[in-house]
């Protein structure tokens, strides 16, 4: 029973021919094959079949599943062979992890986060980068958080986010966005002073993109610290890029940097009030407000509700109206260009909020029963009959 559990379960469903569908066809005895080279052939032929492995494994959720028997060679190729067939074991382990949980599990309880661990610092780019990604993908299963993380993998990921290259810089984000989930790891990370590559990382790259997603994201939970806060606005440019977020990002994008942004006011609106204003968010609030996920219009109205002159309690505040509340904003705003800026977006969603009531109306007219119309109108039409 030379690939385990994964052979026995071909052998059960009757494919030994081979599979159907858009998959490629593999037989038994190529799978086969596979291991014995991965098992026990020379460090060449261990590093044909893990190159086969990855090409096997690339789309294919059922080779994923027949070839897991190869976790063990591959993991053991990381620990103990020549960087050539690091590479190649990485690559081979990637594939049999993505979309795949039960692999994903046994790739750490294989031991595979020494290596791993070790290629984070290695001078060897590719190996690095290989790393990296391998540490974000193992990272989404919940289940290997708390091992990665004591394994000493954050300091070096943010090392990765500093200093890698362009696509390691990406799965490090994603890995720490995925290890961000356990509270003291937010605390971790923070003691690193991440948020100066976090910034760097959304100048430099598409603001709609998914990284930036989770970039935003790691942002919002990291500004629920004071010392988040704190080195937010002392990072160059930095409140300004998560308001060019708030303008220019996805939807997911921009209702985490209106959440930082509203986390910031919240916790202490006298010190971040002025230079939140002082970067031109109103125009992307407004835009928010009408056009942002639901969760994003309620952020965004809340946080121009702080961003008045002089706020009121909130139940004072319920009888005020948007415009108002803009135009009490708009009037303290330096700056003509700016001023001018939110006065017409202001103007422009008013127009749109004033479309999506009507539309709405004109959808309940349309849907209207005679149950749901006013008493009167409905004794009237009786006596009418």
């Amino acid at each position: 029973m030379f690939l385990g559990m994964a052979l026995s379960e071909i052998q059960a469903r009757g494919e030994g021919s081979g599979y159907c569908g858009s998959e490629r066809r593999v037989s038994l005895a190529e799978l086969q094959g596979i291991m014995d080279r991965i098992r026990y052939g020379t460090e060449e032929h261990k590093v044909q079949a893990a190159l086969e492995i990855r090409r096997l494994t690339k789309t294919s959720s059922r080779n994923r599943r027949n070839l897991s028997a190869a976790i063990e060679p591959l993991v053991s190729m990381l620990r103990f062979g020549s960087s050539g067939s690091s590479e190649a074991a990485i690559l081979g382990l990637l594939n049999l992890a993505v979309k795949d949980e039960r692999n994903k599990i046994s790739i750490v309880e294989a031991g595979a986060l020494e290596p791993l661990i070790v290629f984070l610092e290695s001078t060897n780019s590719d190996l690095q980068e290989y790393a990296t990604a391998a540490l974000f993908t193992l990272s989404a299963a919940s289940v290997n958080k708390a091992s990665i993380s004591a394994s000493g993998a954050i300091p070096l990921l943010v090392n990765v986010l500093k200093d890698g290259s362009q696509q390691a810089k990406k799965d490090a984000v994603a890995a720490l966005y995925n290890l961000s989930t356990i509270t003291d790891n937010l605390k971790t990370i923070l003691l690193l002073h991440p948020i100066p590559p976090l910034i760097g990382f959304l100048k430099t790259h598409k603001k709609s993109s998914k990284t930036a997603e989770k970039c935003c994201a790691l942002l919002e939970s990291l500004v629920g610290f004071d010392e988040g806060r704190t080195a937010l606005t002392a990072e160059e440019a930095g409140v300004l890029t998560v308001v060019e977020i708030l303008e220019e990002g996805s939807l997911q994008s921009r209702e985490h940097a209106v959440g930082a942004l509203l986390t910031m006011c919240e916790s202490n609106r006298s010190r971040y009030r002025e230079v939140i204003l002082k970067e031109g968010v109103i125009p992307g609030l407004l835009e928010l407000t009408v056009q942002g996920t639901s969760k994003s219009q309620g952020k965004a109205h809340r946080l121009l509700e702080l961003l008045r002159d002089s706020p009121y309690p909130r139940s004072e505040l319920q009888a005020d109206t948007l415009q108002n509340i803009v135009s009490s904003i708009v009037s303290k705003i330096d700056g003509d260009e700016q001023a001018e800026k939110a006065k017409k977006m202001l103007a422009e969603m008013v127009q749109i909020s004033m479309e999506q009531s009507l539309r709405q109306l004109q959808q309940r007219a349309l849907t209207c029963t005679p149950s749901e119309l006013p008493a009167r109108k409905r004794r009237s039409e009786v006596s009418s009959k």
